[in-house]
């Protein structure tokens, strides 16, 4: 079955950007989230063009050869200028979370706007049974509230952003996780976490 995960890069302090992100801005001041990406010399098998120490590709590509479509939040949509086409996975439809109209919806994209249960059963049929990958704070936050969550991978970067998008937003009651594997990697530290039901 289908499994649900996020799987996004964090600094110590909990932020997935820096201060003033936005179309355009990207993730702020915080573009030092995604130097692992690009400083190695293993190439990714999922991404082209993504070359990784040979421990972070291990762990990037098994995440990522895993996922059939993503799921984002209108924040990170927008963030990320996928309104101009496009989705964040090479091969996996994208399904936006949102309140707010998109005018022209590009290929490959889907909206939702019935709340998180109905974005992760649409995002999860698109998946034709691979997993579904979580984008987002926001997102993340509502679809672990939910109960809907398997699995948290924080690629920890070492640097203290002191503000930004949180990771995690408020959460009602306590998550409890079970650490799966811990990598250390230069640049980034990859703390693979299944969600305890």
């Amino acid at each position: 079955m289908s499994k649900v995960i996020a799987a996004l890069s964090v600094s110590v302090d909990g932020y997935i950007t820096g201060r003033d992100p936005g179309a355009g801005r990207g993730l702020g001041d915080a573009t030092m989230l995604f130097d692992w990406y690009f400083d190695g010399d293993t190439p990714s098998q999922v991404f082209d063009g993504f070359k990784l120490s040979a421990a972070s590709a291990r762990v990037f590509d098994a995440a990522a050869g895993r996922v059939g479509a993503t799921l984002a939040g209108r924040n990170t949509y927008d963030d990320s200028g996928w309104i101009n086409g496009g989705t964040p996975h090479p091969s996996a439809p994208l399904v936006v979370l949102t309140h707010r109209p998109i005018a022209e919806l590009p290929e490959r994209q889907t909206v939702v706007t019935t709340g998180i249960e109905d974005a992760v059963a649409a995002a999860q049929d698109a998946a034709g049974g691979k997993d579904v990958g979580l984008m987002g704070g926001g997102v993340t936050t509502a679809a672990l509230a939910a109960g809907l969550v398997d699995e948290l991978i924080l690629h920890q970067i070492p640097v203290l952003l002191g503000g930004g998008r949180p990771f995690f937003q408020s959460l009602s009651q306590h998550v409890s996780l079970r650490l799966v594997e811990a990598v250390p990697a230069p640049g980034v530290t990859h703390l693979h976490y299944e969600v305890v039901r």
